[in-house]
């Protein structure tokens, strides 16, 4: 009965065991998401982003203006919140974009541009969402035409770009946004008239972080 019973004990580590090996190791083996910015705390110290916007043109300008803007942006991380009882949980970025907007609506052809402002991404323990704002100022040059279809009154340009929205976080390197943009064009009275341009729109856009 002791032999019998010793025999079906050693039957049955060996069934359990290498089975549980086996399943720790699938287990191992399994790819897994991760994104070390989410705990412990840790958030990029660069990113490079690519941003779709489409604008319209609202107060202060009788054109009904539509333009599709392009953003490319560097950001640079500068100051990070890490305590968890504060609103302000989060890092701050300094950031360039370089504007490429093709006016399909509107006395003008296309604007280019840059900007340069500051951003920051509020972060909560454990989530993937993460909201964040932005707001700079910068300049570029429009194709401006004639004053009596309303349009710009000079090429040279000055900006203003604000931003809030979502960022996604799918891994270490990836995250995807959405949100809304609003961009005033103006030349800063050099010219009478000066029209100007208040312009806002949804916004959707992919960053690589490093």
């Amino acid at each position: 009965m002791r032999l019998a019973a010793t025999v079906l004990t050693f039957l049955l580590c060996a069934f359990c065991f290498p089975g549980s090996k086996a399943r720790a190791g699938e287990a191992e083996a399994r790819p897994q998401t991760s994104v070390s910015a989410l705990q412990p705390f840790n958030p990029p110290r660069f990113e490079l982003a690519a941003e779709t916007a489409y604008l319209f043109g609202f107060i202060g300008n009788p054109n009904s203006y539509e333009i599709g803007a392009q953003f490319f942006t560097g950001r640079v991380r500068w100051g990070v919140n890490s305590d968890d009882d504060s609103v302000f949980r989060g890092y701050n970025q300094v950031y360039l974009t370089g504007m490429i907007e093709p006016i399909f609506r509107g006395p003008e052809n296309h604007y280019f541009g840059i900007s340069m402002g500051f951003r920051h991404v509020f972060v909560r323990p454990g989530w993937r969402l993460q909201p964040y704002a932005s707001g700079g100022v910068g300049a570029g040059f429009i194709d401006s035409t004639d004053a009596f279809r309303n349009g710009q009154g000079q090429d040279f340009t000055f900006n203003i770009l604000t931003q809030a929205g979502f960022d996604y976080l799918v891994n270490d390197h990836w995250k995807f946004n959405i949100g809304a943009l609003y961009q005033h064009l103006s030349n800063g009275g050099q010219t009478d008239p000066n029209p100007s341009l208040n312009l806002l729109g949804p916004q959707i856009g992919a960053t690589y972080s490093f």
